[in-house]
């Protein structure tokens, strides 16, 4: 055992209230990807927890903790911390198992769905929580969405995907037409009501815990546009989806708003009675015809999708990360799909097209 695992222990024995003679046994789970490691640390006839050490070069990996707190307040599900040591970058939190959602990705769609649908409820309750009760001064968050952070996320994909990946590099022209394309999708996408979002939203940050999900990952949370949550998770590269379905837990979560009771009532000052308090997000999804709202899903899901392949590319072949790449194949398969179904991005789906073609033969 090394020296640091011997560290891990010992906060792991304070934390749980230990003494040296309480057996205590460590092994790592498997890398993700960001700069944080974690180990299953187990204690004889009582259980397990999970150990995360962080480094603070990442912002976001300093906001875990506190971003863990404020979602049980608002009961959206995340592991609890049971411990936390800001400055050696220690956590000591809650083991959920090895179960998540993407391990069920063979059973049966009565089973799968009904984890699904779950899931969307509770990224529901995350989007409507009110932007203006968030607790800034007590919950830090990363910058939220925005037209520079969505130019990032396509020139992200443009070098790591695009040109590395695919060996494609577009001339002048194209370069600057597909520019204009995506900058459009930009503007649709920021003239949104903000929400929270979880920002990675994927089957591989929900756990199933006791049969119930549990969200994971979450540090990356931010203000930002629900349906990059929504493509996350039912474009996700990792589990395939037929339209069929895709489009079954979509309109579960567009109809959420009419049968949701977690509206707040709040005293209204100029007369003294008790008004119901909506939240934005929640009156702009009631009051959005469900072609536009399929329309915005696909709009996202490209902008989304663009982010990910960007992120196996990067992690891939510039981090070492080689499980990323076998997912590149179902999630170009993915854009072409959202970009040829969205109204108005030709180009993006033309070059996911060609993309796919370099990558067949490569392949």
């Amino acid at each position: 055992m090394t020296h640091q695992d011997d560290e891990k222990l010992q906060f792991a024995r304070e934390a749980l209230g230990l003494g040296r003679s309480d057996a205590l046994t460590i092994m790592p789970l498997a890398k993700r990807g960001s700069s944080r490691s974690f180990h299953r640390i187990r204690y004889e006839n009582q259980g397990s927890v999970v150990f995360m050490c962080y480094d603070h070069v990442r912002d976001e990996n300093n906001y875990y903790a506190a971003i863990a707190d404020f979602l049980l307040n608002i009961h959206v599900p995340v592991p609890r911390i049971l411990a936390h040591d800001h400055l050696r970058g220690f956590i000591l939190m809650e083991d959920l198992g090895d179960r998540d959602l993407w391990s069920y990705r063979d059973e049966s769609w009565i089973r799968r769905s009904a984890y699904y649908r779950a899931t969307l409820s509770i990224a529901y309750r995350l989007h409507t929580f009110p932007v203006e009760d968030f607790p800034l001064d007590k919950v830090p968050l990363m910058e939220g969405f925005s037209l520079d952070l969505y130019r990032w996320e396509r020139d992200y994909f443009l070098e790591n995907f695009v040109h590395a990946v695919c060996g494609i590099k577009l001339n002048p022209r194209d370069a600057r037409d597909l520019e204009d394309e995506l900058k459009s999708l930009s503007g649709r996408l920021e003239d949104a009501k903000p929400s929270l979002v979880h920002r990675d939203l994927q089957s591989q940050n929900v756990m199933i815990c006791k049969d119930q999900p549990v969200f994971i990952d979450f540090q990356g949370m931010r203000f930002g546009n629900l349906f990059y949550d929504l493509g996350s998770l039912l474009y996700d590269p990792y589990v395939s989806l037929t339209e069929d379905e895709r489009m079954e837990l979509l309109f579960y979560y567009y109809k959420l708003p009419a049968y949701d009771d977690t509206d707040t009532l709040q005293n209204d000052k100029s007369s003294g009675d008790k008004v119901i308090k909506v939240s934005q997000v929640k009156a702009d999804i009631l009051q959005t015809d469900w072609t536009v709202f399929q329309e915005r899903f696909r709009d996202a899901s490209a902008q989304r999708l663009m982010q990910a392949l960007g992120a196996y590319g990067f992690l891939g072949l510039k981090s070492g990360l080689s499980e990323f790449l076998p997912h590149i194949p179902s999630g170009i398969v993915n854009l072409v799909d959202s970009a040829a179904r969205a109204k108005r991005l030709p180009l993006l789906k033309n070059l996911a097209l060609k993309c796919q073609q370099s990558l067949g033969r490569k392949s």
